[in-house]
This record gives C-alpha cells, structure tokens and sequence, in this order.
C-alpha cells in the first residue's frame, strides 16, 4: 500500500490498515526508532527487549502497511522507513506524517533523535 503524497486522500480501507498497523505500542516504537536511523532486527530486538519473532511479525506488519521495507544483508535482514514515507515526513518540516486520512506527530524526543528541530 501506498501511503499518500501530499494532497492525496487514501481510501477508508487503505486508511484502516495504516491506522491499525500503528495501533500498537511496539510498533510505534519501532517506527520511531527507524525515523532514527535504519536498523536490523537483532538491532530491534537488543532496543526493544523483545524476542525475535514478536519484534519480525510487527516488522511484517509495517511492511505490509507500506510504512517500511527490509533489505537483505547476507544474513540480516535490515529494515528502513519506506523513502515515499520519509520524504512525506520531510514536506511535514520532519514533525508529522501525512497519510491524507490522518496525521502522525512524534513526540519531541524523537524528532531530537532524527536532528530535528521545531
């Protein structure tokens, strides 16, 4: 799914499923520590505390939303905002994502992360 450029309006049921995919606290969380930088899931796994397969159904989860994608590594499989959804960040001066049915604010803490600056 393609999450909206500025000025589109996504559907009801493409909005459901954004809005469920961030519906969850662990994947809010790694969201936000990807807006930081991209990271690995063993990365994930070692921030978050959480075990392996919880923190990959999540990542599929993301995935699926059209929030993010995984490169592969050999081994590793490294996972990266989405580049359409970091650019809709960056027409949001860095402070919201726009998906057209609704907006996103990270919390100042994040947005420090990413060398923001309101």
């Amino acid at each position: 799914m393609k999450p909206a450029s500025p000025g589109d309006m996504l559907t009801a049921d493409q909005c459901a499923t954004i809005l469920k995919a961030l519906a969850d606290h662990t994947r809010l969380r790694i969201l936000e520590s990807l807006l930081i930088e991209e990271k690995c899931v063993t990365e994930l796994v070692r921030q978050l505390r959480c075990p392996q397969p919880h923190i990959s159904h999540h990542l599929r989860i993301l995935r699926d939303a059209g929030l993010i994608e995984g490169l592969r590594d050999g081994k590793q499989v490294c996972y990266r905002i989405l580049p359409r959804v970091q650019r809709v960040l960056a027409n949001r001066q860095g402070r919201a994502l726009n998906f057209g049915c609704c907006e996103l604010r990270f919390p100042e803490m994040v947005l420090a992360g990413m060398g923001h600056t309101r």
